[in-house]
């Protein structure tokens, strides 16, 4: 495995190396030949250099126009659903609410589960005053629409976009998937045209957000002039486990109501009015080994209960997908300092067998200013701070989404971003690390270059309002 790793490091390298190296060679190959042109044209055939260096010329050009053929992808905007108060409630009332549903052991499990979770006493949750629901369906589709339609409505006023003028609809949701499909809901309520390109995601976990931005970002690399429409959203009702298997309880304690709409183009003339290029998107997924394949999986329990397992798994088989991913990130990302210090840590442990040598863990501030980290749980954000040796102001986004918001899925990212925005801590240039985890079991990335100086005082966003109010402390 570490042969592997080193082997696409080294790949990754050189590919960035030699498209760098480029731009740099081609001016000087031009001006070579113009120096070569300035021969009398009877002569031109006499010289083998001439023809040698056009010949160079045009496969540096060729090689050039490859690399540059990719169309740039720029984030618009983005909104994040606001959450309505009449879904608000509490600890006390949910522990209420669920007395009578649960058995003493699993009410105490949960109710332990939810105080060390790193969620705070407050939870938005649909259809909390008349649970459990006469039908599951029915109110996981009511809430679906009530956060897609409070989403799309809000970015579609701040960008100003028609609807004629989107070519692409991506929906990501895991355990809801009606017919007809919510991409096609999304078609019918904006009446977008009839050559849209939808697809709807689903049973892709809480990485299928930036899943359905890579998505995105493809299609809109083939088409012209267009935009891409993100929907990520989860609708927990639909999955809500009233069983005794601790395993599938984790679940309940931790997903919420949420989501969050996402406008791409690939438009040259939308980046003055962008917030973000999009830089990178890097996928891992670790589905063929059967332990991470099963960490988070959907079934019945002994009693027939459908529910979602949670496995004991999670935290190791996220730590080797989070390690995958950023292998092949970093060679893209970090200053070449960085990257040669840990291939030769890398190859100083693994190869030359040097003893009491620590691992060389790369310095990502040096390639980042901002962190958006799926929200997860308290335990998986513990994690990855202290793998990627983080600060507590650069987990802070992450963190307080979690607070107050608890587990969104996939739209958890975009909370984090609009509270960093809130925060008025995205300059111009500032860089933005999104890193999702999802059943299957994925890590994906997206990294974004802020275009311009994000102002708190021209924002609308969920966080606005109550921005002062942050950060809380949190106790270990």
């Amino acid at each position: 495995m570490a042969l592997k790793n080193l082997k696409i490091l080294i790949k990754h390298c050189y590919h960035h190396l030699i498209s760098n190296a480029l731009f740099l060679i081609i001016p000087a190959l031009l001006s070579t030949a113009i120096h070569h042109l300035s021969i009398n044209p009877h002569d031109l055939y006499n010289h083998m250099s001439f023809n040698a260096t056009a010949a160079t010329i045009f496969t540096l050009l060729t090689a050039r126009a490859y690399f540059l053929r990719r169309r740039k992808v720029y984030l618009v905007d983005f909104a994040c659903y606001k959450h309505d108060r009449a879904f608000l409630t509490n600890r006390d009332a949910i522990r209420e609410t669920m007395s009578g549903l649960l058995s003493p052991e699993s009410l105490a499990f949960s109710s332990k589960v939810i105080e060390r979770s790193g969620v705070g006493r407050d939870a938005f949750v649909y259809g909390h005053n008349d649970f459990p629901p006469k039908s599951s369906f029915a109110c996981a589709r009511e809430e679906a629409e009530i956060v897609v339609c409070g989403a799309v409505d809000e970015l579609m006023a701040k960008t100003g976009v028609d609807a004629s003028e989107i070519g692409v609809v991506v929906v990501n949701i895991s355990t809801f998937n009606p017919v007809p499909s919510l991409s096609a809901m999304i078609v019918n309520r904006y009446k977008l045209r009839e050559d849209v390109l939808s697809y709807n995601l689903g049973g892709m976990g809480c990485s299928a957000g930036l899943i359905a931005v890579d998505l995105a970002k493809n299609l809109l690399q083939v088409g012209r002039n267009t935009y891409a429409l993100i929907m990520s959203l989860e609708s927990p009702t639909s999955s809500y486990y009233l069983g005794n298997d601790r395993s599938k309880l984790l679940s309940n304690c931790l997903f919420r109501m949420g989501g969050a709409a996402v406008l791409l183009s690939n438009r040259p003339s939308d980046r003055h009015i962008s917030k973000y290029e999009l830089n990178h998107t890097h996928r891992t997924h670790r589905g063929a080994d059967d332990r991470a394949y099963r960490c988070v999986l959907q079934e019945p329990d002994k009693e027939g209960i459908l529910g979602m397992s949670i496995s004991k798994d999670l935290m190791v088989v996220a730590g080797e997908a989070l390690k995958a991913n950023i292998t092949t990130l970093g060679s893209l990302v970090l200053p070449i300092s960085e990257q040669l210090l840990f291939l030769a840590t890398l190859i100083a442990r693994k190869y030359l067998h040097i003893k009491g040598l620590t691992p060389y863990v790369p310095d990502f501030k040096l390639a980042f200013e901002h962190f958006c980290i799926h929200a997860g749980g308290k335990a998986v954000l513990d994690e990855v701070e202290k793998s990627l040796k983080l600060t507590t102001w650069d987990m802070e986004p992450s963190r307080m989404t979690l607070y107050r918001y608890s587990n969104t899925s996939s739209s958890s990212l975009w909370y984090q971003l609009a509270y960093a925005e809130a925060k008025g801590r995205v300059q111009r240039g500032d860089r933005v690390w999104q890193i999702g985890f999802g059943s299957g079991f994925k890590c994906a990335s997206g990294v974004w270059r802020a275009l311009r100086t994000i102002s708190p005082h021209q924002l609308d966003n969920p966080w606005v309002e109550v921005i002062d109010q942050f950060p809380v402390f949190l106790p270990n």
